[in-house]
């Protein structure tokens, strides 16, 4: 049973998260189904960058390790500005394992690189900010 890129995966989990069971990074223990994730992960997480980088760019120094899939460079909602970091998808591990053991610490364009293996999205609860607090109390009564 494979499920891609739909919203049959994403509703499921959603209305019934009690039934997943089990997870790696491509695939869910689904009440004792596998379903394998057919959508690709990047697997590269390139930190610190300039804010003047553009996807060709990145392209342009990774491409030096192999064949380059994808560069997703993240904006934030609000100004569109680059957030300082990317996600890099190349052709074969071989290629990603180079491309972060060479880059890893390197200088460009001004900054240390942080180059490693990117992980999966933490899970966010549904409540945003840290530490709770409502209004004001009035304890004077």
């Amino acid at each position: 049973m494979r499920i891609g890129k739909s919203i049959c995966f994403s509703v499921l989990i959603g209305f019934f998260p009690q039934l997943l069971t089990g997870y790696s990074p491509k695939s869910w223990l689904l009440d004792n189904y596998l379903i394998e994730e057919t959508f690709d992960i990047m697997s590269i997480y390139v930190g610190n960058l300039a804010y003047s980088i553009t996807p060709e760019n990145l392209t342009e120094v990774f491409a030096e390790y192999g064949k380059v899939k994808r560069v997703h460079v993240p904006t934030d909602r609000e100004t569109g500005r680059m957030r300082g970091f990317a996600f890099v998808e190349m052709e074969t591990a071989e290629e990603e394992a180079s491309a972060i053991e060479e880059l890893n610490g390197a200088e460009w364009m001004g900054r240390e690189l942080k180059v490693n293996e990117a992980r999966p999205r933490e899970p966010r609860s549904s409540f945003s900010g840290g530490g709770g607090g409502g209004g004001r109390r009035n304890d004077r009564f």
